[in-house]
């Protein structure tokens, strides 16, 4: 079985302790090391061989904002998932401008935080709702959008499709189109909306309130 290997970073090391713990019981995760700050992270991220991360936001010395940037230069395989208790929309969006692959809450269960790992893991974002709902405050008009960007009907649905996590394969069953039109059609949203990646796609479904 190929083990997720896994970096728990957490100022307070009560937390870092009990999340090993909780983690340690899954058999196919394991957590390579633990750091208390991102700078100390972006090390460890150097000397192994890293799967995700799972990161507090609010650290001394180096936040989770600053982790995500230094680690994602340097290593963009590696996932960062936020963990937090802290709802607050401009974390949200700075951590995921710099490559964080998703954000959830130090209330989850332990499965939940299991189950947002091994998703990030497999390349999907990972949102909790009450954050979604978090950041689509103040969204901007959905219309007015499509009219700025020159979205045509089949590209909402797919960034739709991409804010909730779903793959290439899973879009091109669900549009009832191949996967080639599918990659295509992301090629062709990525170049209109001017962004990186799918990450960027779901990032920007989340902001302007295509996925509810």
């Amino acid at each position: 079985m190929k083990k997720i290997k896994l970096l728990i970073v957490d100022d307070e090391e009560l937390i870092r302790e009990g999340l090993k713990l909780m983690l340690s019981i899954y058999d196919d995760i394991e957590v390579v090391d633990m750091a208390k700050n991102g700078y100390e992270a972006l090390e460890v991220c150097k000397t192994n061989d890293l799967d995700v991360v799972l990161m507090d936001i609010r650290m001394k010395d180096c936040d989770g904002v600053m982790g995500t940037r230094i680690i994602k230069e340097q290593f963009s395989r590696i996932k960062v998932i936020i963990l937090t208790t802290f709802k607050d929309k401009e974390y949200i969006e700075e951590a995921l401008k710099y490559g964080a692959f998703g954000y959830m809450l130090k209330d989850s269960s332990h499965d939940v935080i299991y189950e947002g790992i091994k998703t990030a893991y497999k390349g999907n974002m990972v949102v909790h709702p009450d954050v979604a709902s978090k950041m689509m405050e103040n969204r901007w008009n959905i219309k007015s959008n499509i009219d700025k960007y020159n979205l045509i009907e089949k590209e909402i649905k797919i960034i739709e499709a991409i804010g909730k996590g779903l793959t290439n394969k899973e879009i091109a069953e669900q549009l009832f189109l191949s996967e080639g039109t599918i990659k295509n059609n992301i090629t062709n949203i990525l170049s209109k909306l001017q962004l990186r990646d799918r990450t960027q796609i779901a990032i920007f479904a989340f902001k302007n309130g295509i996925v509810t």
